[in-house]
Formats: structure tokens, sequence, C-alpha cells
């Protein structure tokens, strides 16, 4: 059982950063892939970037948008620079254990209904 928990959200103007954190309580967040999922209101959930041996954004966020672990921490980050309107969402944080075969897969960490755990969610606002 993983049990996480985020943080770091609030309202920025446009053109801001924030730091979001997911601190994972019950395992250590090295056997998972941690992923950063968004929801914006009417809107369906999509993906923002994942990292287990890798780390993964998703494409048209990558570059304002990064993803680091602290494993001493047990803890995620998403890092998102140069915010925009349309970056308003809930951002909520996921796990899923690790296997071998993600090794040689190419989408196990995209899609939300693979995911085993997840947080309450932040709110992110971003106001132009």
């Amino acid at each position: 059982q993983v049990e996480l928990v985020e943080s770091g959200g609030g309202l920025v103007q446009a053109g801001g950063s924030l730091r979001l954190s997911c601190v994972a309580s019950g395992r250590t967040v090295l056997d998972y892939v941690m992923g950063w999922f968004r929801q914006a209101p009417g809107e369906e959930r999509e993906f923002v970037a994942a990292i287990s041996y890798k780390r993964y954004i998703a494409d048209s966020l990558e570059d304002r948008f990064t993803i680091d672990r602290d494993n001493a921490k047990n803890t995620v980050y998403l890092q998102m620079d140069s915010l925009k309107p349309e970056d308003t969402a809930v951002y909520t944080c996921a796990a899923r254990r690790m296997r071998e075969s993600f090794y040689t897969s190419t989408d196990y960490y995209r899609r939300g209904s693979d995911y085993d755990y997840w947080g309450q969610g932040t709110q992110v606002t971003v106001s132009s």
C-alpha cells in the first residue's frame, strides 16, 4: 500500500513557476513508477510527467516542466515554469509498481488507468 500526498499548488500569474511535491509513504518511490496527471474542469485527465528509471514529460510540456525525485525524502517533484492559464487544473500524483517488462516498454507510464495509487490532488490556477 502506498499513500501519496501532494502539495505546492496555488494561484500564480502567467509566466510564473510552481513546484509540486508528492510525498509517498508505505513504500519507497524507487519501487514505483511515479506519475503526475492533471485534469481541468470539463476535460479528461491527461498525462503530465512520470519518473522511474527514466524521466518522461508530455511532449507539449517538455520545454516548461521537469520531474525529479528525492529518494531520501521519498518525494517526487514536478517543477513547472513559464506557466500559462491553460495549465490550470488539479494535479494529481500517482504510483504503479515497477516491473521488469517496463524496461522494454514504451508507454507503461502514460495511462492513468494503469496506476494503482493516487493522491488527493492539488489545485493549480494560473491567472492571465
